[in-house]
Protein backbone atom coordinates (compact mmCIF):
# COMPACT_ATOMS: atom_id res chain seq x y z
CA UNK A 1 0.00 0.00 0.00
CA UNK A 2 2.57 2.38 0.81
CA UNK A 3 4.49 1.26 -2.43
CA UNK A 4 1.54 2.46 -4.36
CA UNK A 5 0.29 5.49 -2.43
CA UNK A 6 4.68 7.09 -2.93
CA UNK A 7 4.08 6.00 -7.07
CA UNK A 8 1.07 8.04 -7.59
CA UNK A 9 2.47 11.00 -5.47
CA UNK A 10 5.05 10.79 -7.67
CA UNK A 11 3.07 11.03 -11.19
CA UNK A 12 1.43 13.60 -9.51
CA UNK A 13 4.27 15.48 -9.03
CA UNK A 14 5.44 14.81 -12.34
CA UNK A 15 2.44 16.28 -14.00
CA UNK A 16 2.39 19.58 -11.37
CA UNK A 17 5.80 20.68 -11.18
CA UNK A 18 7.95 20.93 -14.33
CA UNK A 19 10.72 19.13 -15.27
CA UNK A 20 13.22 21.67 -15.07
CA UNK A 21 12.11 22.72 -11.22
CA UNK A 22 12.44 18.56 -10.23
CA UNK A 23 15.98 18.56 -11.97
CA UNK A 24 17.20 21.65 -9.90
CA UNK A 25 17.79 23.09 -13.83
CA UNK A 26 18.63 26.79 -13.20
CA UNK A 27 18.20 28.64 -15.99
CA UNK A 28 20.20 32.21 -16.39
CA UNK A 29 20.72 34.88 -18.98
CA UNK A 30 24.19 35.25 -20.06
CA UNK A 31 26.48 37.90 -21.63
CA UNK A 32 28.79 37.05 -24.02
CA UNK A 33 32.52 38.25 -23.47
CA UNK A 34 33.90 40.92 -25.47
CA UNK A 35 36.84 39.67 -28.69
CA UNK A 36 40.42 39.73 -27.39
CA UNK A 37 42.00 43.20 -28.84
CA UNK A 38 44.10 42.12 -31.45
CA UNK A 39 47.47 44.66 -31.62
CA UNK A 40 50.83 44.35 -32.93
CA UNK A 41 52.41 46.22 -30.03
CA UNK A 42 51.35 46.62 -26.42
CA UNK A 43 49.18 49.82 -26.42
CA UNK A 44 51.04 53.47 -25.84
CA UNK A 45 48.58 55.66 -23.50
CA UNK A 46 47.79 59.34 -22.37
CA UNK A 47 46.13 60.46 -19.84
CA UNK A 48 42.65 61.84 -20.41
CA UNK A 49 42.66 65.72 -19.18
CA UNK A 50 39.19 66.53 -16.41
CA UNK A 51 39.75 62.75 -15.86
CA UNK A 52 42.38 62.35 -12.80
CA UNK A 53 44.36 59.14 -13.30
CA UNK A 54 42.50 57.14 -16.18
CA UNK A 55 44.70 56.66 -18.90
CA UNK A 56 43.36 55.71 -22.69
CA UNK A 57 45.09 53.80 -25.93
CA UNK A 58 44.58 56.04 -29.02
CA UNK A 59 45.72 53.86 -31.14
CA UNK A 60 43.60 50.90 -30.48
CA UNK A 61 40.42 50.19 -32.69
CA UNK A 62 38.07 50.24 -29.49
CA UNK A 63 37.95 52.36 -26.81
CA UNK A 64 40.36 51.17 -23.70
CA UNK A 65 40.95 53.04 -20.49
CA UNK A 66 43.50 52.53 -18.03
CA UNK A 67 42.07 53.33 -14.27
CA UNK A 68 42.38 52.22 -10.96
CA UNK A 69 44.45 49.56 -11.59
CA UNK A 70 42.31 47.51 -14.31
CA UNK A 71 42.14 47.39 -17.73
CA UNK A 72 38.58 48.40 -19.13
CA UNK A 73 36.11 48.60 -22.41
CA UNK A 74 32.57 49.11 -23.35
CA UNK A 75 30.84 45.90 -25.73
CA UNK A 76 27.99 45.19 -26.40
CA UNK A 77 26.19 48.31 -24.42
CA UNK A 78 28.30 46.44 -20.73
CA UNK A 79 31.32 47.07 -19.62
CA UNK A 80 33.92 44.76 -19.26
CA UNK A 81 37.40 44.53 -17.10
CA UNK A 82 40.57 43.12 -17.30
CA UNK A 83 43.73 43.62 -15.75
CA UNK A 84 45.56 42.48 -19.10
CA UNK A 85 44.34 44.80 -22.37
CA UNK A 86 44.24 41.84 -24.59
CA UNK A 87 42.73 39.59 -22.54
CA UNK A 88 41.15 38.44 -19.51
CA UNK A 89 38.05 40.46 -19.67
CA UNK A 90 35.33 39.72 -16.91
CA UNK A 91 32.09 41.02 -16.78
CA UNK A 92 31.40 44.55 -14.55
CA UNK A 93 27.77 44.79 -13.38
CA UNK A 94 27.74 48.52 -13.99
CA UNK A 95 29.36 51.98 -15.82
CA UNK A 96 33.21 52.46 -13.97
CA UNK A 97 33.02 55.68 -11.68
CA UNK A 98 35.30 57.52 -14.12
CA UNK A 99 33.67 57.22 -17.48
CA UNK A 100 31.16 60.03 -16.54
CA UNK A 101 34.82 62.30 -16.60
CA UNK A 102 35.62 61.16 -20.05
CA UNK A 103 34.55 63.26 -22.83
CA UNK A 104 33.47 61.14 -25.47
CA UNK A 105 35.39 63.01 -27.89
CA UNK A 106 38.57 62.57 -26.62
CA UNK A 107 39.57 60.64 -29.94
CA UNK A 108 39.06 63.86 -31.95
CA UNK A 109 40.67 66.15 -29.74
CA UNK A 110 43.56 63.87 -29.42
CA UNK A 111 44.22 63.54 -32.90
CA UNK A 112 43.90 67.67 -33.49
CA UNK A 113 46.07 68.15 -30.35
CA UNK A 114 43.51 70.61 -28.92
CA UNK A 115 40.96 69.54 -25.98
CA UNK A 116 37.79 72.05 -25.84
CA UNK A 117 39.58 74.51 -27.42
CA UNK A 118 43.20 74.48 -25.86
CA UNK A 119 45.99 73.25 -27.18
CA UNK A 120 46.65 69.24 -25.93
CA UNK A 121 50.38 68.73 -25.79
CA UNK A 122 49.65 65.24 -24.04
CA UNK A 123 52.59 63.04 -23.45
CA UNK A 124 52.41 59.36 -25.17
CA UNK A 125 53.57 56.65 -22.33
CA UNK A 126 55.02 53.54 -24.39
CA UNK A 127 53.54 50.66 -22.54
CA UNK A 128 56.74 49.44 -21.29
CA UNK A 129 57.11 52.85 -19.57
CA UNK A 130 53.62 52.60 -18.09
CA UNK A 131 54.24 49.31 -16.93
CA UNK A 132 57.07 50.43 -14.92
CA UNK A 133 56.35 54.03 -13.79
CA UNK A 134 54.00 54.74 -11.23
CA UNK A 135 50.49 54.63 -13.24
CA UNK A 136 48.91 52.16 -10.79
CA UNK A 137 50.00 48.81 -9.89
CA UNK A 138 49.40 46.91 -13.07
CA UNK A 139 51.95 44.23 -14.23
CA UNK A 140 51.91 42.34 -17.41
Amino acid sequence: MKTLFLGTMLLVLMFVVPMPTMAGVAVGVGVALPPPIVVETPPAVVALPAAPGVYAAPDVDVDLFFWNGWWWRPWGGHWYRSRYYDHGWGYFRNVPRFYSRVNPGWRGYYRGHNWNGRPWNYHRIPHQEFVRGHYGHYRR
